[in-house]
């Protein structure tokens, strides 16, 4: 069964949506691949909630829920890497794109991150400009200057 339950954080509305008991999708403002899902909170969707507050409230660095995210071997490659970026930390493009062996992928690397399914769980918003500016993200740059602000406190 597809499921999915939303959850009001400091950066908006959070649909956490599971399928076959691992998380498929962590989404910011609503998305359309949600509507399939049955509104319903499961204990997997209840732990994933409780998590995300947990990081919100700074008391959880690390998420320990099962995933799993739809997309290419790249994309999975690229979502992977992204994992290993410590809390508190940032990344380039073509910092991911030398991690995952491909050092000339760094636009790929943007669309995977633009693909992301399970925003701050998958942390894309880890991932800044070479210039060290803030780059795009899905749940829109405010958002991800939140994050990454919030995590400061952690280191």
């Amino acid at each position: 069964m597809k499921s999915v339950w939303f959850y009001d954080s400091p950066v908006g509305t959070i649909g956490i949506a599971e399928e076959n008991g691992a998380l498929t999708h962590v989404c910011l403002n609503g998305n359309k691949h949600l509507e399939s899902f049955e509104n319903i909170e499961t204990p997997l969707l209840k732990k994933a909630a409780l998590q995300l507050t947990e990081y919100f409230n700074g008391s959880r660095s690390v998420f320990d829920v099962p995933m799993s995210p739809h997309g290419t071997d790249f994309q999975l490659a690229v979502w992977r890497s992204l994992q290993s970026i410590p809390i508190g930390a940032t990344r380039s493009y073509q910092d991911i794109a030398i991690q995952i062996g491909n050092p000339k992928a760094s636009r790929a690397i943007g669309m995977a991150n633009k693909y992301n399914p399970i925003l701050i769980i998958i942390p894309c918003h880890r991932i800044i400009g070479s210039n060290n500016n803030l780059t795009g993200y899905i749940g829109g740059l405010s958002a991800k200057k939140y994050l990454l602000d919030l995590e400061k406190k952690y280191v």
